[in-house]
């Protein structure tokens, strides 16, 4: 697969051949559910807790005697009937990670990025080059046409093209290494650049 190679002022660098088997792929929806359904449990916080019978404060004398009253026998007003009562079997602090096997995770970045190559929504880049200054470089982006894009650079990020970046809505960057497929479908357009090709090619062999 060859694809045209751009530099970032919209003019033309070349062209450059993809591997098939990453780029060429006809996605599968259920690998991608997979891997995206392990990303997002993962990093789910879980931090959600609600107060047992036992750590509620209320006091813990009889509400009323044993007999005669023509109601229920009651001891605590902790008791999760009650209102302001302890709750039963509610959620406590847990991890929501679940395993998935590395050939699937590696299998659905393939598949993330033949997708976008598929939908024609996948951008070569020559090198990302930038002064840091952000208004050079949204203008830049501007009349490219990219509103919601990732960038995946090589194994180093350029630190000017970062600064600049950081203020513009839509766009992320990130290195090869943290190439992922929920990053990758989130955004409406994948541009990689030549050095983030290679080393991508070189992770997923």
């Amino acid at each position: 697969m060859k694809l045209d190679v751009i530099k970032l002022d919209g003019g033309n660098a070349g062209s450059v051949e993809l591997d098939e088997a990453l780029f060429g792929l006809d996605p599968r929806a259920d690998i991608l559910h997979r891997v995206v359904r392990w990303q997002r449990n993962k990093a789910q916080a879980g931090t959600h807790k609600v107060k047992t019978r036992s750590e509620v404060s209320y006091s813990t004398k009889k509400i009323y005697r044993q007999k005669g009253t023509g109601g229920a026998r009651h001891g605590s007003r902790k008791a999760p009937i009650f209102r302001k009562g302890g709750i039963y079997k509610g959620p406590t602090p847990r991890s929501h990670a679940h395993d998935l096997p590395k050939k699937v995770r590696r299998l659905g970045l393939m598949h993330a990025l033949s997708a976008k190559a598929k939908a024609g929504n996948l951008v070569i880049l020559d090198a990302l080059d930038s002064d840091g200054k952000t208004a050079a470089l949204a203008k830049q982006i501007s009349s490219l046409g990219w509103k919601r894009a990732l960038i995946i650079d090589g194994a180093e990020l350029n630190e000017g093209f970062v600064k600049a970046a950081a203020n513009i809505d839509g766009l992320d960057v990130l290195p090869s290494i943290g190439a992922n497929v929920y990053d990758i479908l989130k955004r409406d357009t994948l541009v990689i650049t030549k050095a983030g090709v290679e080393a991508l090619e070189a992770r997923l062999k």
